[in-house]
């Protein structure tokens, strides 16, 4: 709590064991796995190393930006306490969120948001490592399960898998499930193949946070035409979640399951005005041509059952809440990824100048609740 507002963390992170999966897998299947090495998220996988760059990367850049990122880590950490070499325990997670004042926090993956989204991966590969994923997870999350609020990985390659993975982890009381925004195997979220899956998401009342990863081994936006990590991560992250919002939207997802719930987290929120507000254009002029599957404006549907994170310093925020409404605003720390700054919380206590303290209070508590359910 800070300043009299409760804290509700709609996109944390944790920073889950190098060998989760080569100790979780059965021995069958970790030959087929990606490898991790231990080194941040890098791993290996049929010949491939990510993050891959393009062969004619300058070494000395590389060593250089590497030199960068282990500095700005080495001072996050420094900044909130933890120990950055130690084991990732539950007691570190709380007192990380103790340190940034987070009362309650949804938690996300690190390694998991790249460990099984491959083209290529073995869908029962997939689906295992998931698995894993979700019982450590869980167990992690049982040291305070009051503040402690696990996201659990679903794996898209095998559609039957995922609805049983998804029952699963619903008898547990997850409060959502994540997924990348990016085409997998060329299936967009829209997909027909999943129908199923999003009909058991609606029945059971499950969140879906879509969260990008950057330098993936999927199909990402930039990836085709860039290769350094400052184009990467500012093409992906935005412009995947501009396309699974329409892809979710033209498929027709969001018209047949008006109860689903998204959330687009860390690509901040200004491109969403923009997006809806030419959108609806399109639809203005082109609405025949897809009216089978979108009945109303798509600005409607987001209004509706999608909410969107936001970055503190984005000047835009009024003008993003007079698009959307001050309902689908969610507070994202990105703790203890140290590419958002310790003191974030501190940033968004000045946005006391520029909202209310009834809408603050909305973003910081009361709309990360009503989308997670929980």
């Amino acid at each position: 709590m800070i300043n009299d507002y409760r804290i509700a963390d709609a996109d944390g992170h944790w920073n889950e064991p190098a060998d989760l999966w080569e100790k979780g897998l059965p021995p069958e299947l970790l030959s087929l796995a990606p490898q991790f090495t231990g080194e941040g998220i890098a791993f290996d996988f049929q010949g491939q190393h990510y993050p891959k760059f393009p062969a004619d990367y300058p070494a000395d850049i590389k060593e250089r930006v590497k030199v960068h990122m282990d500095a700005q880590a080495k001072e996050y950490y420094k900044a909130i306490g933890v120990d950055r070499n130690a084991p990732w325990t539950p007691d570190i997670q709380v007192k990380g969120m103790d340190m940034l004042g987070i009362d309650v926090a949804y938690i996300y993956p690190t390694r998991g948001l790249q460990a099984w989204a491959i083209d290529d991966l073995d869908p029962r590969v997939a689906a295992a490592m998931a698995t894993v994923y979700n019982d450590w997870g869980y167990g992690f999350a049982q040291y305070d399960p009051k503040r402690l609020k696990p996201m659990a990985g679903i794996s898209l390659h095998d559609p039957v898998a995922a609805v049983v993975e998804l029952k699963r982890v619903a008898e547990r009381g997850v409060a959502g499930i994540f997924m990348r925004p990016n085409p997998l195997n060329g299936r967009l979220l829209s997909d027909p193949a999943y129908e199923t899956f999003w009909t058991e998401c609606e029945r059971l009342n499950v969140a879906v946070g879509v969260h990008e990863g950057g330098y993936t081994l999927l199909k990402a936006a930039g990836a085709d035409r860039f290769g350094r990590r400052f184009s990467l991560h500012a093409t992906s992250h935005p412009m995947e979640h501009m396309m699974a919002f329409l892809a979710l939207l033209e498929g027709g997802v969001l018209e047949r399951h008006p109860n689903l719930r998204f959330a687009f987290l860390e690509s901040g929120c200004g491109w969403v005005p923009y997006w809806l507000f030419r959108l609806d254009y399109e639809y203005g002029n082109l609405a025949m041509e897809v009216g089978d599957t979108v009945k109303m404006k798509p600005s409607d549907y987001f209004r509706r059952q999608c909410w969107v994170s936001f970055e503190p310093e984005e000047p835009y925020i009024p003008a993003v809440i007079d698009s959307i409404g001050e309902d689908r605003l969610l507070f994202a720390s990105d703790y203890p990824h140290p590419d958002h700054p310790p003191d974030i919380l501190d940033e968004v206590m000045e946005l006391e100048g520029v909202l209310t303290k009834k809408v603050l209070k909305k973003i910081l508590w009361d709309n990360p609740l009503a989308f997670y359910g929980k």
